[in-house]
């Protein structure tokens, strides 16, 4: 009977640990749809910081669990802080402004026939994004 007891009692223990080791691992992103709400709660906010529904859902997907719960309010204005001097402030953000440059360069220079027979967007976005990161941008 002792033997029994001792067993279930770090049994109980074991599983007790496992449980707290595996709690982070157990934990749920957020749905779309707890997302949405958010975004929709500080609607005036986020369209006031020129945050869309959609890039807010992204990243609140992308956060989910493992981040810190922070107050709804709280989020747009950390997500919306200007880099110094007009630069993006990670290379994400600097390689989306180029993709945006050279999506605009690639429509204007095929409206002009300027894009060589053949190029593909993939080929013109590998030119364009080193012309870009050569200036700076």
């Amino acid at each position: 009977m002792k033997t029994r007891s001792r067993f279930i009692v770090c049994s109980a223990a074991i599983v007790s640990i496992m449980a707290l080791l595996a709690a982070p691992a157990l934990a749920q992103k957020k749905t779309v749809k707890m997302c949405q709400e958010e975004w929709q709660a500080n609607k005036a906010a986020n369209q006031a910081n020129k945050i869309t529904e959609k890039a807010y859902v992204a990243k609140c997907r992308a956060e989910g669990a493992a981040a810190q719960p922070t107050p709804a309010p709280a989020a747009p204005a950390a997500a919306t802080a200007k880099p110094a001097a007009g630069k993006p402030k990670d290379g994400r953000q600097a390689e989306y402004a180029r993709e945006r440059a050279c999506g605009q360069d690639w429509k204007a220079d095929k409206a002009a026939g300027k894009i060589p027979a053949g190029m593909k967007w993939p080929q013109y976005w590998s030119d364009c994004n080193k012309r870009k990161k050569a200036a700076g941008m």
